[in-house]
């Protein structure tokens, strides 16, 4: 870590950070916050938005997946694809029992 005079760089970082956070209010965070994103609007095009907005999207969708998986047995899965299936016609009933195949397939492992 690196110190600079009694305290180390994170140390004094936390400490004016606190300091800031005392004298300013939530609107000086939400001015810094606008002009950061509009900053970074000008600098990257549409693409970066749609490339970051996936790849969070994906993250987060497997993170709610598994945790789903944790905490709800392969009964939940079979009872929703059922539900699912009986919504969604022939060809959804199908993709949903696939699914449930898989889910059932991936439980053994």
């Amino acid at each position: 870590m690196e110190k600079k005079g009694d305290m180390t760089v994170e140390q004094a970082g936390r400490k004016g950070g606190e300091k800031t956070s005392k004298t300013h209010g939530k609107e000086f965070y939400q001015n810094i916050g606008h002009k950061g994103g509009e900053k970074t609007s000008e600098t990257h095009g549409k693409e970066f938005y749609k490339d970051i907005g996936h790849k969070g999207g994906e993250a987060g969708g497997k993170k709610g997946g598994e945790a789903t998986a944790r905490t709800h047995g392969h009964e939940f899965y079979q009872e929703i694809g059922h539900k699912g299936g009986e919504a969604g016609g022939k060809m959804g009933g199908a993709r949903v029992k696939e699914l449930i195949e898989e889910g059932k397939e991936s439980e053994k492992k």
